[in-house]
């Protein structure tokens, strides 16, 4: 009988054999992924509170120094006072992106590890073979038209953030600025990357969308309290990106399309007084209907 050749087969490592420290490190790499993130629920939900956290805390410390500065020998200052002060709006919305900076560091740290792992690999930051640039940027425009729509059905009431567009022109470029500098890639991380790869991991893809849905529009419903249509709107954008993150199993895509809904408004933010101008050039009476509830839908 002959011997077969050693080459056959691949052998097995024994118990007694070591396996190299970089293939186990490549095989691990290898496997993680959008579906199959290196974290847990646990550290995600941890994650999103610290989030929160640094957004309620972090503005609040950029306006202390002001406050006992401007106030001092003064009694303590009520909220209505601070609202109606332009300086502390101002600065109390500039607080946010600290906040959204440190978030991103957080993110970072537990999404790759400290760098063992790829932001592009885990949060599958890459355009879907059957979503793309073009029909991202498309369902964020149906999107902004629908929620315009919903908030002419209901009416614009006035929120908390339409008192900051209306507090100063730094603090409405400001917030114009954040809405499409850092906030749609910190939410898109947190809620669509984070919790929801997490998730679906653990409850599968229907729950988790709505899970995480729920959440993200939960989170505004304080913001905007005052107006039911702003509520439906964030919601309906919500559940969309939600399940454009499902659907394509990537985060680039919902990043897109939060970044043009946002970036529209922004739009409307920066142009807002030439177009009240230009209205009221054509009416001179007070602006109404359609025109005023873009110039207030500005969630």
């Amino acid at each position: 009988m002959t011997t077969p050749p050693e080459t056959a087969y691949s052998a097995q490592p024994t118990l007694s054999q070591k396996v190299p420290a970089t293939e186990i490190e490549l095989a691990t790499t290898s496997s993680v992924g959008p579906d199959n993130p290196p974290w847990g629920v646990l550290a995600a939900v941890i994650t999103w509170l610290t989030s929160i956290a640094f957004l309620a805390l972090v503005p609040n410390v950029c306006v202390f120094p002001y406050i006992a500065y401007r106030y001092q020998g003064l009694p303590t200052p009520t909220q209505e006072t601070l609202l109606a002060d332009k300086t502390f709006v101002f600065l109390f919305v500039a607080g946010w992106v600290p906040a959204h900076l440190l978030t991103l560091l957080l993110i970072w740290a537990i999404a790759t590890r400290l760098g063992k792992f790829s932001l592009r690999d885990v949060f599958g930051w890459s355009w879907s073979a059957d979503f793309g640039l073009w029909k991202s940027v498309t369902v964020a425009i149906l999107l902004f038209v629908g929620a315009w729509m919903v908030t002419v059905f209901f009416g614009a009431k006035e929120t908390d953030l339409d008192r900051i567009l209306q507090s100063s022109r730094a603090a409405a470029l400001t917030l114009a600025f954040i809405a499409v500098a850092t906030a749609p890639l910190v939410e898109e991380i947190i809620y669509r990357g984070l919790l929801y790869s997490a998730l679906q991991r653990v409850i599968g893809p229907l729950f988790a969308v709505v899970v995480v849905a729920a959440m993200f529009a939960g989170l505004h419903v304080w913001q905007y309290r005052q107006n039911i249509g702003a509520i439906l709107s964030i919601s309906l954008l919500s559940v969309v990106l939600t399940t454009v993150r499902a659907r394509t199993g990537r985060l680039l895509p919902c990043f897109m399309i939060h970044l043009v809904f946002n970036g529209t408004q922004s739009l409307i933010i920066v142009f807002e007084p030439y177009l009240r101008a230009l209205f009221e050039h054509w009416r001179p009476q007070a602006p109404s209907g359609a025109l005023t509830c873009v110039l207030h839908f500005l969630s």
